[in-house]
C-alpha cells in the first residue's frame, strides 16, 4: 500500500483531511505522521513516503511559508492535487462545565477563533502549543480541576477522552485551509485535463515594469490568475520570488504560451505542477 505522509500527530486537521481525500481521492493510502511539515515534505523527496499532504494556505491566515519555501528550494518536489478542507475549530475540555482559565492550541487556530474567545472567555490565558492534537493531549493530561480546554477537531478531542464545550467557534464561517498533495517529478503522470497550473519564477527587480510585463502575458491572454504570493528569492537583500496560480479553462495550450513568454521575462522559471482541485463538504 502507498503511504502519504502528513503533519501529525493523530488528531490534527491535516489528519482529518487526509482521511477525506483517502475517501474521495480514488486512492487508499496509509498514513505516516511527521513533527513538521518540513519533515513531511523532505520525507517526500527522500522517498520515505510516496506522497505528502501539506497546507499552503488559510483563508483567514494567509500562506504557510514553509511549504512554499520548500516548493521553491527543491527540484523535485510537484504538486500534484489541491484539497480545499472548511475548518470547524471545536473547544473541548475535560468536563463541559468546568470554568476554563487556560486554552492550548496551534497558532493559527487561536488566531482563526481571536473573537470568539475574546467575548466569552476574555480572562482565560491562550498557550500556543505545537498542533490541535497535541493540545487535546496536553489537557487529558492536566489535573480534574486544572480549567484547561483545546481548541481542536473533535477527533482530536475524542482520542484523549475530551467534551465538546462548543462547536463550530471559527470566527468566520467560511474558514477554510488549502492543502496541496506534493509528490516527486519522477513519480508523477500528467493529469487529464488539470484545473490550475503553479508556476514559481524570478523576475528583474531592479527594472522598472518587470512584473507588470509578467502579469501583461496573462492579461493579454485572458489566462486568469487566482493567486500571486512573493516570498524572499534568500540571495540578497530585495530579492524576491513569484509564486503565481493559474486556471486553465481559457485552454492549456494558451496557458502554456503564457508561461512561456513569462520564462522569457524572467531570470529563472519553474512549472511546480498542474492539478485538479477537490473541495471538500
Amino acid at each position: 500500500m502507498e503511504t502519504l505522509g502528513i503533519l501529525g500527530p493523530p488528531g490534527t486537521h491535516s489528519e482529518a483531511a487526509a482521511i477525506y481525500l483517502n475517501e474521495h481521492g480514488g486512492k487508499q493510502r496509509k498514513l505516516k505522521e511527521y513533527a513538521e511539515i518540513y519533515e513531511v515534505l523532505r520525507a517526500v523527496e527522500r522517498g520515505e513516503v510516496d506522497a505528502a499532504l501539506v497546507p499552503v494556505e488559510n483563508s483567514l491566515e494567509g500562506s504557510v511559508n514553509i511549504t512554499l519555501d520548500v516548493l521553491a528550494q527543491s527540484d523535485r518536489l510537484i504538486v500534484t492535487q489541491e484539497l480545499i478542507w472548511p475548518v470547524r475549530n471545536l473547544l473541548m475540555g475535560k468536563s463541559s462545565t468546568a470554568k476554563i482559565k487556560r486554552i492550548l492550541s496551534h497558532p493559527q487556530p487561536i488566531s482563526q477563533c481571536r473573537e470568539y474567545l475574546w467575548r466569552h472567555y476574555p480572562d482565560a490565558e491562550t498557550v500556543k502549543v505545537a498542533s490541535t492534537a497535541r493540545a487535546a493531549e496536553m489537557v487529558e493530561e492536566a489535573p480534574e480541576d486544572s480549567g484547561w480546554a483545546a481548541i481542536c477537531t473533535e477527533r482530536g478531542g475524542r482520542l484523549h477522552s475530551l467534551q465538546v464545550i462548543a462547536e463550530g467557534i471559527q470566527d468566520n464561517p467560511h474558514n477554510c485551509t488549502r492543502f496541496f498533495e506534493v509528490k516527486r517529478r519522477e513519480r508523477t503522470n500528467p493529469i487529464k485535463n488539470p484545473q490550475k497550473v503553479l508556476i514559481i519564477c524570478q523576475i528583474d527587480g531592479a527594472k522598472a515594469g518587470s512584473l507588470y510585463d509578467v502579469l501583461g502575458e496573462f492579461a493579454r491572454r485572458q489566462v486568469n490568475m487566482t493567486r500571486i504570493e512573493s516570498r524572499p528569492a534568500r540571495t540578497e537583500l530585495g530579492a524576491y520570488i513569484f509564486f503565481l496560480e493559474l486556471e486553465t479553462d481559457i485552454g492549456e495550450e494558451i496557458v502554456a504560451e503564457a508561461v512561456e513568454a513569462v520564462k522569457n521575462k524572467s531570470i529563472w522559471l519553474k512549472h511546480l505542477g498542474a492539478f485538479s482541485v477537490l473541495r471538500a463538504s
